[in-house]
């Protein structure tokens, strides 16, 4: 899957990123994660992985924001590196959350996100049954989610995500 930035512009970017602020921001310790947007027409799963690899290496933890607007891989990557976590995870493969409850990858699901898209829900209930970790949040931000209220995620997640509102 193609990302939004062409080949060149990304080997400087990730370069730059690699080699240059994600070990000076480990040493001086301005970090615990690194967080990327696994995402068609953003970073791909390549990209992902190999800068999420370097962060890891440089002594962050990962996390990734995967499968929000397209099944693009990006439950199975966090999967595979070992993430802590993964949010939004709307279109995430049946394979991709059954790796990620075995890697102990919790599922940060962002019921406030797909209802101001007007988005499918991620499927939370599935994920729990599954074996799999699941917290919720909201993801505020002025692009895609309008509203910081707990109480509304939770009562979304209960309603759409067929979670208990003790779950929520």
């Amino acid at each position: 899957m193609r990302s939004c930035l062409n080949t060149r512009a990304a080997k400087t970017i990730h370069r730059f990123l690699a080699e240059g602020v994600l070990p000076e921001v480990a040493s001086r310790r301005l970090a615990e994660f690194c967080d990327i947007f696994c995402e068609k027409n953003v970073f791909s799963v390549e990209q992902s992985r190999r800068l999420l690899t370097n962060a890891v290496e440089s002594g962050l933890k990962s996390k990734l924001h995967a499968d929000e607007i397209v099944q693009l891989g990006g439950a199975e990557l966090a999967a595979e590196i070992g993430a802590v976590s993964a949010d939004h995870l709307l279109h995430a493969s049946d394979e991709g959350l059954r790796a990620m409850a075995e890697a102990g990858v919790v599922a940060t699901l962002l019921p406030a996100t797909a209802f101001s898209l007007r988005e499918p829900y991620a499927r939370g209930r599935q994920m729990i049954d599954g074996g799999g970790a699941v917290a919720l949040a909201t993801d505020f931000n002025p692009g895609s989610c309008f509203s910081e209220s707990v109480p509304l995620v939770a009562a979304l997640a209960a309603l759409y995500m067929n979670l208990s509102p003790e779950k929520s």
